[in-house]
């Protein structure tokens, strides 16, 4: 029987953290000022990977702008 990988919808904030390789204080404060976009459900902050990767590629073209 072929065996079926479920890849989570959302990411915590904590997730897009260890992602990153940065700590928690930084990944909160980078969604609240909007820098990685997120929802608030409920009381929970979730982030969608599509976005962890906007944020990745704007970092990176930014650094790359500035090199050249």
């Amino acid at each position: 029987m072929p065996t079926t990988t479920i890849r989570p919808m959302w990411h915590t904030t904590a997730e897009v953290a260890e992602m990153l390789g940065f700590g928690l204080s930084k990944t909160k404060m980078l969604v609240l000022t909007g820098e990685i976009r997120s929802v608030k459900i409920g009381r929970n902050r979730r982030i969608l990977p599509s976005w962890v990767d906007e944020y990745i590629e704007r970092v990176t073209a930014d650094a790359e702008g500035r090199t050249a």
